[in-house]
């Protein structure tokens, strides 16, 4: 137990018991001032608390009291108990919590009954004013009592002088007026009981392991803000700096952020000021010719009545982040876009190509999509995807066109740590493995090198893949999906292709069509694909805002697009309709008309679709022009050979049938 006394002269006298020297400092810090009995009191009380707090005595009052308790820094307390008006006194001079010496009903009648006994007239002093329970109390038992109260050390000397003089034998009060009264030559009854000072004690002790469970929750606080990567500070509703964490005080330039808490924010740092955004929500600044994304949000979600909290997040990181998870998503997170419903066109082999994507998604069957670039064989492979059992796991697409032999190898196998020069640390898995339990789409696999089709065989027989750099196989499920716009055969045919991959390959097939093929779906295919590129616009979403105003504005170029023979399908139909959307989004619209396009504006859009109608048109003018000519030479010959057919026919070496059609060139 270690009980230590401070007197007048800053010494200390300590009570000392072995069994207790541990763990001071862990335990709550208790300042119990007091001067003459309360000393006394709290000094014979304090024994008990050795075990649960650091208890210092500080016989102490008023002025001096605050002093010491300010001055204190190592030994500073939690909580300070004191009685009266030097509790009172401190209250509003000190930082530290002051938990005041309240007298209990038992204190007051105990305190009452023994004045009785010592004198016929009793005065009851206290601080403040007398509380209405003690006066009602008086009042129901008939005593009759003289009951008084201070306000301060001044106070109370003048107020025991008066009662002396009104001839009270006793006064019952706190200790600085117990002790006034005896120096008076009256008799005092001191007011306090042990009761009360343990109360006040046990409060302390409540009071201590509070703030101590909240300065150990803003440590916490305080050491997570100091993790942070980016800059954060917390300010109250009048703009005072909370919090701030070293990195924002290091980009702020303030030396110490300690020291930073308590100032107003735009008064450390005055480069802030414009800057930060008004509202909450994010906004970009410069500070220190360094950008900033700066967001506001408020503090312990009161709003700003409870402060606000700003973070400063560097434009670079934002950018660098970006980077990474544009990166990590096009490598990790492989997801099918399309749905069945997104393959446009009511022709009937679209019918037939819609009925077999449906039936194959039943399968787990490889499936080989032929078709001509631009007819939509990703879209096909994806909708297929989304139908099947495998739609809640990876689609992974790979273009074996687009990359080099080597390259395509390790991307699609993966490899191992040191398999060749620049090899990840650690390996990379490749992505048929990353198309485990989904769907693997090899697109343009008629270009893939000859010496990996024989690796991807393997993969397809066995179900497993080896690294680059491995020698043990990994088990994967997957369902193959691939594409060419090759004729496969005829690579069989000269050697680049093997056979044996091809007729692995080709287990399901599905034939799309060219756009050629299918002229009237390429109107709602190009009214379709205008409203998706409408929507991805918000300029234009609000100017194309039905199928049928899209459908209006292509009205003047739909011979066209049905008489063009689309060499590149409806990728190229796509590209058109792009070009289309940004033009609407730049015309000039009166309010409340209806977006159109002139024929002139269609033909400087999409000049080549126009000049293939133009060179059809005059192929077919050049041949009703050589159909006139022979008609003119058949009537002619008729003349010569008076109108005898059979001659004629002869002469011109035609049968009757042609003769009759070139008569009538227009049937």
């Amino acid at each position: 137990m270690k009980c230590a006394v401070h007197t007048e002269g800053a010494s200390l006298i300590h009570f000392t018991q072995m069994a207790m020297e541990t763990d001071t400092v862990s335990r709550p810090r208790i300042w119990a001032v007091g001067i003459s009995r309360l000393r006394e009191l709290f000094i014979d009380i304090a024994g008990a608390y050795a075990d649960r707090a650091e208890l210092d005595v500080v016989p102490l009052g008023f002025e001096d009291a605050a002093s010491s308790i300010e001055s204190a820094y190592d030994d500073r307390p939690d909580v300070v108990v004191a009685g009266g008006s030097n509790g009172a006194y401190l209250k509003s001079r000190v930082s530290v919590p002051v938990v005041v010496i309240s007298p209990t009903g038992f204190d007051v009648m105990h305190a009452l009954t023994k004045a009785r006994r010592e004198g016929a007239s009793v005065a009851l002093v206290t601080h403040g004013d007398t509380p209405g329970e003690i006066r009602r109390f008086l009042a129901a038992y008939g005593i009759d009592m003289i009951c008084e109260s201070y306000r301060s050390a001044q106070d109370a000397e003048s107020l025991v002088l008066d009662l002396r003089d009104r001839g009270v034998d006793v006064v019952v009060g706190p200790g600085l007026v117990a002790d006034l009264a005896a120096d008076a030559g009256m008799s005092s009854v001191f007011l306090y009981s042990r009761t009360s000072v343990v109360a006040a004690f046990e409060t302390a002790l409540e009071v201590a392991q509070a703030m101590r469970r909240e300065v150990a929750r803003r440590n916490r606080l305080d050491n997570l803000l100091q993790h942070l990567r980016d800059g954060v500070v917390a300010v109250d509703a009048g703009g005072r700096i909370e919090a701030v964490n070293r990195r924002l005080a290091a980009a702020l330039g303030i030396a110490d952020a300690s020291r930073a808490v308590g100032r107003a924010l735009l008064d450390v740092a005055p480069e802030l000021d414009g800057v930060l955004p008004d509202a909450d929500g994010d906004v970009f600044g410069t500070v220190r010719g360094v950008s900033y994304a700066i967001h506001r949000g408020p503090l312990a979600g009161d709003g700003a009545s409870g402060g606000t909290i700003f973070t400063f997040q560097e434009s670079r990181a934002v950018e660098r982040l970006d980077r990474s998870l544009r990166s990590r998503q096009g490598a990790q997170e492989f997801v099918a876009r399309y749905r069945l419903e997104d393959v446009v066109g009511e022709s009937e082999s679209m019918e037939r190509v819609r009925a077999l994507v449906r039936r194959y998604a039943k399968s787990d069957a490889t499936v080989l999509i032929l078709g001509e670039s631009g007819t939509g064989k990703e879209m096909v492979a994806q909708s297929m995807h989304r139908l099947s059992r495998r739609k809640d796991f990876p689609f992974v697409a790979m273009n074996c066109g687009a990359f080099p032999e080597a390259l395509l190898e390790s991307e699609l196998f993966g490899y191992e740590e040191g398999a060749f020069t620049g090899a990840r640390k650690g390996g990379k898995a490749g992505l048929i493995e990353a198309a485990h339990r989904g769907t693997l789409f090899l697109d343009e696999i008629g270009e893939m090198p000859p010496a990996l089709q024989s690796r991807l065989l393997r993969v397809l027989q066995e179900r497993e893949v080896i690294r680059l750099g491995s020698t043990e196989p990994t088990r994967v499920d997957i369902r193959v999906i691939a594409a060419t716009h090759r004729t496969l055969a005829a690579g069989v045919a000269d050697g680049s292709f093997r056979a044996d991959l091809f007729y692995r390959i080709n287990i399901l097939s599905i034939a799309l069509p060219p756009l050629r093929a299918r002229s009237n779906d390429i109107l709602p295919l190009a009214t379709d694909l205008l409203m998706r590129a409408a929507k991805r616009e918000r300029a234009l979403a609000t100017r194309v805002r039905s199928r049928d105003v899209a459908a209006q504005i292509l009205t003047p170029l739909a011979h066209a697009l049905q008489r063009y023979p689309w060499p590149g399908n409806v990728r190229e139909l796509q590209n058109i309709m792009e070009r289309i959307a940004v033009e609407i989004t730049d015309l000039d619209v009166e309010n409340g008309r209806p977006v159109a396009l002139t024929l002139d504006e269609l033909k400087g859009i999409a000049p080549e679709i126009f000049e293939a109608e133009s060179q059809a048109n005059v192929a077919r003018s050049l041949r009703d022009l050589g159909r006139s000519v022979e008609a003119d030479q058949v009537r002619a010959s008729l003349a010569a050979f008076g109108g005898d057919r059979e001659a004629v026919c002869k002469a011109l070496g035609i049968s009757k049938t042609t003769l009759w059609r070139r008569l009538n060139p227009k049937r």
